[in-house]
């Protein structure tokens, strides 16, 4: 069933998407602001996957590059919508509806953009069911759409199409090396498909669930309630059921670089007591990145693994703390959450799990992992 967003829901949807973005993604903060600067008083129409039409023409809008960069290389807004008039004119068809890649970050924005301004609906799902930093790492992908044609915009009206058939590794190769020439920040229009395509391909109804859980985390605080158990609440219903708090402590060390469009490196994160003496001074959490927290492990033992999602948020508030924005002495707490069945399977993992990040341990979800240390002595 379709539903109405409005200018005062996003405050509540960047909330959720920065946690569902695994630390990546973007801050969406910068994009917030472009929606309410175009939408004013207006509504976007939301679109549930199961309804749409199987001939329905969507064509997915985002922005990428390394989020370092993001933070200092604001967005003319522009460059969204040019991309997808880009590829329409490729393609010779007109779009129907836009939606997000992934749920997480600045890319649950983007495509808000482009409905603001075209007053086209957006669909109520995502290509990642988080964020994932290349653009070959979608469900579309590992379930038979390709990304190909793909159409890049930048600030100043340069634009590009790359199209290298159903060779998607190959398509984020290229247009890496184009967002890198651009200043390391580009925006694009790609993964063209049907309605049809998007109920088998796309983890559903993701827009809808950032919101509750932005929302929930917003009125636990009001309420002065445990805004983590309102999150484990809000995901119970979803089939991101499963939330695990993997550590409490405060952030020590933080190891960050910008390379090859990404940004990589390590978080060291000790306990709250650490110093003082006590028995639990020589625990420590670490914490490995790609854009977003690919792996968490607590005294050399790994707790939490990619696809599964490796959250950082504030110790008391909740507020989630992206892979840019953490910094020495931040209180936090890191919590591992489960994600959907479709994004475990065989195919999946090849394409967005330890591996696919240089890692040679294979994946365990995030509940067996609970299980295996509760066993332990």
């Amino acid at each position: 069933m379709s539903w109405e967003l409005t200018a005062r829901d996003l405050p509540d949807l960047a909330r959720g998407a920065t946690l569902l973005g695994t630390g990546g993604g973007g801050d969406p903060y910068i994009g917030r602001r472009l929606v309410e600067q175009v939408l004013g008083d207006r509504t976007i129409t939301m679109l549930d996957p199961d309804d749409l039409a199987d001939d329905l023409f969507v064509v997915p809008t985002a922005q990428m590059g390394a989020p370092t960069v993001m933070v200092e290389k604001i967005p003319a807004g522009t460059e969204p919508l040019l991309a997808l008039r880009t590829l329409e004119r490729h393609l010779g068809r007109t779009a129907d509806a836009t939606m997000p890649i992934e749920c997480g970050g600045i890319n649950s924005m983007i495509p808000l953009v482009v409905a603001a301004e075209t007053g086209l609906p957006v669909v109520d799902a995502d290509g990642m069911g988080r964020a994932f930093p290349e653009l070959s790492m979608e469900t579309f992908a590992v379930y038979g759409v390709h990304g190909s044609p793909l159409a890049l915009a930048g600030e100043r009206g340069e634009q590009v199409v790359i199209d290298t058939g159903d060779d998607d590794r190959q398509m984020e190769w290229l247009a890496r090396a184009v967002t890198i020439r651009l200043g390391g920040v580009g925006h694009i229009a790609e993964y063209a498909m049907t309605g049809a395509d998007v109920r088998r391909t796309a983890v559903p109804r993701t827009v809808s669930m950032a919101l509750d859980l932005g929302r929930a985390i917003r009125l636990a605080r009001e309420e002065k309630r445990s805004p983590f158990d309102a999150i484990a609440d809000t995901l119970a219903r979803t089939p991101y059921s499963h939330v695990r708090e993997l550590f409490v402590g405060k952030v020590r060390d933080v190891e960050r670089r910008t390379t090859d469009g990404f940004a990589q490196g390590s978080a060291r994160i000790v306990p709250l007591s650490w110093g003082d003496g006590s028995s639990q001074d020589e625990r420590v959490c670490e914490l490995e990145f790609q854009n977003e927290n690919v792996v968490a492990r607590v005294d050399g033992r790994t707790v939490a693994l990619v696809p599964d999602l490796v959250c950082v948020l504030e110790a008391e508030t909740a507020e989630p703390i992206t892979t840019e924005g953490l910094r020495y002495g931040q209180r936090v707490r890191v919590l591992g959450i489960s994600t959907p069945a479709m994004m475990r399977t065989p195919a999946a993992l090849d394409a967005f799990g330890p591996q696919a990040f240089g890692l040679s341990e294979e994946f365990v979800p995030v509940e067996e992992l609970a299980l295996q240390d509760a066993a332990l002595p």
